[in-house]
């Protein structure tokens, strides 16, 4: 078993699967979460950017990250949920397919089980257009989202001929209804204080038998957040949360309070003071590619780890 996330200590288990005595891809018998991305709808490298960090990431594709998604997979039923479909979802499926354990050889018509949606900004839904008739051309695929997102995405093409087409199903959901998407994993949507141009935002809850998971990508400052997120932290093994930016010093021509998210600076003030054993382990992810902490080597990385926090990683996957 592999453990990452640095001084965290996540409790992780590789790309969910094994070698059997023939170097077969095996699933493991558990569920799990898989990071499939972890940068900014943006991506890392970012489009029309020359940056030390865009650039390395060219340079060396290791150190490239996708956008952010995640993938849920059961092991009771075999299937398999992402949430948000990104601009990545093509290299993010076939992450997928190889943590699965299934075979090469032709292309798959259902990759996967269903989709749930964030919110209907760019990197979140951009993907679901690979689902569709000039792509993969899926038959059904369950997208759930809340009852504001489904109405956006029927009324507006190119979502609306995904689901005139029959590639997928529009499934709305609203806050505090749990979701059962087998018998080893549910979900439970909350709502979460963004920018709400065209619908509403959520976060999930997603809990296993063993383990609970908070998977918030994107949020505006946590004082806006009511019920505060101490309370939804309670009873939560492992927190994915929003950490866009580093601090609030990061866009010189662009203010990041605008743009909204809290600096990962500020939830480590926040968060820090608590013993380790009163809060969960916590992660970042959706790192613009301002951020420093994208690079793992950084000070900026240095210092999450050594305030006990950790910056996810694409790849790596926690134990439901």
């Amino acid at each position: 078993m592999r453990r990452g996330l640095g001084a965290v200590g996540l409790l992780l288990v590789g790309l969910a699967a094994w070698n059997d005595d023939r170097g077969a891809r095996v699933p493991v018998p558990r569920p799990s979460l898989l990071v499939l991305g972890s940068a900014q709808d943006g991506g890392l490298p970012h489009a029309a950017c020359s940056c030390a960090r865009c650039a390395a990431a060219r340079r060396r594709p290791e150190r490239a990250r996708a956008v952010a998604s995640v993938a849920l997979l059961s092991a009771a039923a075999d299937r398999a949920w992402i949430i948000d479909a990104t601009p990545d979802l093509p290299a993010q499926l076939e992450r997928l397919r190889l943590a699965r354990g299934r075979p090469a050889g032709s292309i798959d018509r259902a990759p996967i089980d269903g989709v749930l949606l964030t919110h209907a900004h760019f990197g979140h839904v951009t993907g679901l257009g690979f689902l569709g008739f000039e792509a993969v051309h899926t038959r059904e695929i369950e997208v759930r989202c809340s009852e504001a997102l489904a109405a956006f995405l029927a009324a507006n093409s190119p979502w609306a001929d995904l689901v005139a087409r029959r590639n997928i199903v529009l499934v709305p959901f609203r806050p505090g209804e749990r979701l059962r998407l087998a018998e080893d994993l549910t979900v439970l949507p909350f709502r979460v204080p963004h920018r709400d141009e065209h619908a509403d935002t959520m976060g999930f809850r997603i809990d296993g038998p063993r383990h609970t998971v908070l998977y918030v990508p994107d949020t505006d400052d946590w004082e806006r957040w009511d019920p505060p997120l101490e309370s939804r932290l309670a009873g939560v093994s492992f927190a994915l949360l929003d950490g866009t930016f580093f601090s609030t010093e990061e866009l010189p021509d662009r203010g990041t309070r605008s743009i909204g998210h809290p600096p990962i600076r500020q939830t480590i003030a926040r968060l820090g003071p608590q013993p380790p054993s009163a809060r969960p382990r916590i992660a970042f992810t959706h790192l613009n590619h301002s951020n420093p902490a994208v690079d793992p080597r950084s000070p900026a990385a240095r210092e999450i780890r050594r305030t006990g926090f950790a910056v996810a990683a694409d790849g790596e996957t926690i134990e439901l």
